[in-house]
């Protein structure tokens, strides 16, 4: 029933992609149970070191046989003045008191090298890669697909997505609004681009010729069964996943997803520099009265990073990042397996529902 061109090409049962994850959220355990559930399991490698992306990957290819993704950020050119950089880190301080981490913290460097993150996915023979942030060179993508590599790309715009295609990615996550963690906007400032994805995956769909998954605000069998009607070829759930058992996300982040509503998240830049749909905390608050300039990613993310792992050793919600969509009412602590066999069974029933809905008999 929910057999569509991107499932052939990927060879998996549903069109259920796991949401690749970065910060240790996205655990092999959790990507090998939606893989093994029909799903499409996805490793979010973004922070991951060379060394640890490979480990990663093979810990998956233990735990299943089914293919699963990978998903990297396609570095960005960012510069900051002395100044900013030393203001921002001289107003950090202040947490770093609270949490009693040490200040002025030495920062080595602010990304992995992407280049090396790609061997590492070309020499392991991952089936699916996909990114975000912005466009590998068309040198890269073909490489990477001449290794039999099916490639995935991230977009917020229509026009976003007409360069993917023309830059050679197999298929396009129309990423709206509603999503959780950071925007994948790369043509224009995030605030411009802030689409929901009712509006935007129809409009995609309409403006490329490659598949489409539908992602943001999806949790069950309602925004599936909605995003396929839409033109989407199948749909990429992550705050879905947070609180289930296979998720590496902090006891408390999975107590907030299960706690807080829908009007609860914001945009904000104060973490990592680049806009992100996240539970508001107090950090955010704070941040956003900041006079100063906010460096920008990854600059920012690797000055705010012993902040947030300090918080989540002390166990304070309130300095964490709590990235999340706007479907928080919808989230559940179920295992992954269930999550996806339920979200299949309901869109199931809603399909074999659509001749009679609006009938005199269904009203």
């Amino acid at each position: 029933m929910f057999e569509t061109q991107l499932t052939r090409a990927l060879k998996i049962q549903y069109p259920i992609f796991q949401a690749p994850m970065a910060g240790g959220v996205s655990t092999p355990e959790l990507v090998a149970a939606v893989s093994n559930a029909g799903g499409l399991g996805n490793l979010g490698g973004g922070y991951l070191t060379p060394e640890q992306l490979r480990s990663d990957i093979q810990k998956i290819r233990q735990q299943t046989d089914q293919p699963f993704g990978v998903n990297l950020f396609v570095p960005e050119q960012s510069e900051e003045s002395e100044e900013a950089i030393f203001q921002m880190t001289d107003y950090l301080n202040k947490y770093r008191d609270e949490l009693g981490t040490a200040q002025n913290p030495l920062i080595l460097k602010s990304s992995e090298s992407f280049e090396e993150q790609v061997q590492v996915l070309l020499e392991e023979r991952v089936s699916i890669f996909s990114f975000t942030f912005g466009i590998p060179s068309q040198d890269m993508i073909q490489t990477i697909k001449q290794h039999g590599i099916f490639v995935i790309g991230t977009a917020t715009t229509v026009d976003e997505a007409k360069q993917l295609e023309v830059g050679g990615v197999d298929a396009i996550v129309a990423q709206g609004s509603e999503a959780g963690g950071h925007r994948g906007t790369f043509l224009k400032d995030a605030s411009h681009a802030l689409i929901g994805t009712m509006a935007i995956v129809p409009q995609i769909v309409d403006h490329v010729s490659i598949p489409v998954i539908a992602a943001g605000g999806v949790m069950d069998g309602r925004g599936l069964a909605a995003s396929l009607l839409l033109g989407a070829d199948a749909v990429q759930m992550g705050t879905a996943f947070l609180a289930c058992p296979e998720s590496g996300a902090h006891e408390m982040y999975k107590q907030k997803i299960l706690s807080t509503n829908e009007d609860s998240t914001q945009i904000t830049r104060a973490y990592s520099g680049k806009a992100a749909r996240g539970i508001e905390t107090k950090f955010m608050i704070d941040m956003h009265q900041y006079r100063g300039t906010i460096p920008a990613y990854p600059i920012q993310n690797a000055m705010t990073r012993d902040i947030r792992q300090a918080a989540a050793k002390a166990n304070s919600p309130e300095y964490m990042s709590l990235w999340a969509g706007q479907g928080l009412r919808l989230a559940n602590d179920q295992p992954a397996a269930s999550i996806v066999k339920q979200t299949i069974d309901e869109a199931s029933i809603l399909v074999q529902r659509l001749p009679t809905i609006g009938t005199a008999d269904n009203k």
